[in-house]
Formats: structure tokens, C-alpha cells, sequence
């Protein structure tokens, strides 16, 4: 358990160098993190970020890579899709569609900004 802590710690101390050193744009990780631009910012400055938000900005920022996974991983993962279409956890394929479209144009729109 102390590693963990002494791990905690040294990322919430280098938090900034992080960030800097990420694939992504500082305003993609802050609106992923669901935290108000002004208070990330003091957050980053102070190095006062949450274990909670420290676990969001993880996440996003995390570059996540493909692998192969195993029988049991696809079975598993089966399951639980067919329990929530039994759950009624769907929606129509149009609106997936459509909600795939929205966020294509929003980076593909991002990303012509930030190359102008």
C-alpha cells in the first residue's frame, strides 16, 4: 500500500510535466475531466487535484493499445452486451449514428483549428 501512496504522490507532484508530455490538447484533458477551465488551472497550479480527478485525467489520457484478448474476455464481454440489451440499455442505430457523426465533425472541426 505505500507504493501505491508514494505513486499517488508522485503523480500528483508531477502532474504538470504530465499533461505537457501527453499526446492530447491541454482543452481536450479539461473538458474530459469535467472540471471548470479556471479551477483546472488552479488545480494544476496548486497540484491540488483529487485521487478522483487524478483517476479521470488518467483515464484520458491514457494511451490505450490494442491487444488480442482471450476467449473468456470475448464471452464476457458477450454477456454483458446481451444483458443490457435485455435491460433496454440501446439505443436506435440512427441515433448512434448520428452521435458518431457529431463528435467526427467536432474533432475533425477541432482539429483543423488547431492546425491553423
Amino acid at each position: 500500500m505505500i507504493a501505491e501512496i508514494e505513486k499517488f504522490i508522485e503523480i500528483q507532484n508531477n502532474i504538470d510535466e504530465i499533461l505537457k508530455n501527453s499526446p492530447f490538447k491541454m482543452s481536450y484533458i479539461i473538458e474530459k475531466s469535467g472540471i471548470k477551465k479556471p479551477t483546472f488551472f488552479k488545480k494544476l497550479k496548486e497540484k491540488r487535484f483529487t485521487p478522483e480527478e487524478l483517476l479521470v485525467i488518467s483515464k484520458t489520457i491514457e494511451v490505450k493499445e490494442w491487444r488480442n484478448e482471450t476467449k473468456e474476455e470475448i464471452l464476457e464481454s458477450l454477456m454483458k452486451s446481451e444483458e443490457d440489451i435485455k435491460a433496454g440499455r440501446t439505443i436506435p442505430h440512427k441515433v448512434w449514428e448520428s452521435e458518431r457523426d457529431e463528435r467526427m465533425k467536432k474533432y475533425r472541426d477541432e482539429a483543423n483549428r488547431n492546425i491553423s
